[in-house]
């Protein structure tokens, strides 16, 4: 295929992560450093910074703060939560952002997120095939859940992953100081997959974490839950639980209480109120102490708990798409996958169609969960713990984070 010249636009969407603004520094230092790419723009708020034309020019940000990017947790550039609709049934939002990418002659279109943000990515490089529009058009994965479909892991979750297990250890020491025992509920986010609830699994395996572990891979009992938390409370006198907030019951109905509260941009329930809905049941069966940890957003920026593996995975999902992008492809998602050389993990990308990502989620083996329903085997422990290594070198000032800073000046 023949050199395509033509600028590009990087957006990200859905829920931020520790390490997303590390893909956006993968796609956005390489994007510049192209000789096809002739300018590089950020969209303000994903896709809906396309629809308005809020486009940031990315050659006006001072090089050492875009480097922060990799060190710097949530959405930078802004995100969104906006479900495109079908082109057949209402192109609207199709024949504006062709506009756009007219106007500022971009021929490249990366978009950084999960699920969701790989249905609309898929639909934008649909719809430019259909009107024959060349636009190369690439996604770069990004989800705390690990459920994108296709690939090994997803950036974000790794550092999610060691968040949660590390902050699992710590809540340990304290529920285990006073000569009382207590029952401590930990919620962990997941909707409809598990991986970061099993996370607490590596507290366990380092002899500080949950003794009870629940997702959403298998319906959930709540006499079974109350008989196995009262199990675990009478024969050691204190007991954890990490439970994800998506956990249903055979019915398929959420236990949160919250289940009906609200939805986001594409229909999904707002979880939360779950621990303390269950330390509520859980105190009134067994007349202990029981306290109910949330973690909500704190799983999801805790940059200062980052993985470097983590880190550099994500820049290199980035890399990889730009790169990919300029050889002539497009219509496609970036993925990993693992490999054992001499012994050690080794991280590789791939290529996926988009057709086949969006909107599909991968879930937690149930081979690797316990038969108990109640915790996770070896299997995952092993698949996990290579994602978390490595400590990396945080920029701060005064002991602070030092986050990138950047100008945001907006493309005319």
């Amino acid at each position: 295929m023949s050199e395509l010249k033509g600028a590009c636009i990087i957006g990200q969407s859905g829920g931020p992560t520790s390490v997303i603004n590390a893909s956006a520094y993968g796609v956005i230092r390489t994007a510049l450093d192209s000789g096809c790419i002739t300018n590089v723009y950020g969209a303000e708020h994903g896709i809906k910074g396309v629809l308005e034309d809020r486009l940031f020019d990315m050659s006006q940000e001072d090089p050492k703060e875009l480097e922060l990017l990799k060190y710097t947790p949530s959405s930078a550039l802004g995100s969104c939560r906006y479900k495109m609709k079908d082109p057949d049934e209402d192109d609207t939002d199709y024949k504006r952002i062709l506009e756009v990418f007219k106007k500022h002659d971009v021929r490249y279109f990366f978009y950084n997120g999960g699920n969701d943000s790989m249905d609309t990515c898929n639909k934008i490089s649909k719809y430019m095939q259909k009107v024959g529009y060349e636009c190369r058009v690439m996604g770069v994965p990004k989800t705390i859940d690990n459920d994108l479909y296709g690939t090994d892991h997803c950036p974000g979750y790794a550092s999610a992953a060691k968040y949660i297990a590390t902050s699992l250890m710590e809540v340990y020491q304290d529920a285990h100081v006073y000569d009382t025992g207590m029952i401590c509920i930990v919620e962990i986010m997941g909707r409809h997959a598990g991986w970061l609830t099993a996370a607490a699994a590596l507290a366990t395996k380092y002899g500080a974490g949950p003794d009870l572990i629940y997702l959403p891979e298998t319906d959930f009992d709540m006499d079974t839950f109350l008989a196995d938390v009262q199990r675990v409370y009478k024969e050691t006198g204190s007991c954890m639980v990490a439970v994800s907030e998506g956990i249903h019951y055979a019915d398929g109905s959420f236990v949160s209480e919250a289940k009906t509260s609200a939805t986001d941009g594409f229909g999904h329930a707002q979880l939360g109120g779950l621990a303390a809905l269950l330390a509520s049941i859980v105190k009134e069966k067994t007349g202990a102490k029981v306290r109910g940890i949330e973690l909500s957003l704190l799983q999801r920026c805790g940059a200062h708990l980052a993985s470097e593996t983590d880190i550099e995975e994500a820049v290199m999902a980035g890399r990889a798409a730009v790169e990919n992008a300029v050889a002539g492809i497009t219509d496609k998602m970036v993925a990993f996958e693992r490999e054992t050389v001499d012994g050690r993990y080794v991280c590789k990308t791939k290529l996926l169609p988009l057709t086949e990502v969006a909107n599909f989620e991968k879930k937690i083996p149930i081979e690797w969960i316990n038969d108990s329903h109640n915790g996770v085997k070896q299997e995952f422990i092993d698949y996990v713990l290579p994602l978390i290594q490595g400590e990396p070198k945080l920029p701060k000032e005064d002991s602070l984070p030092r986050f990138a800073k950047l100008k945001k000046v907006l493309a005319k």
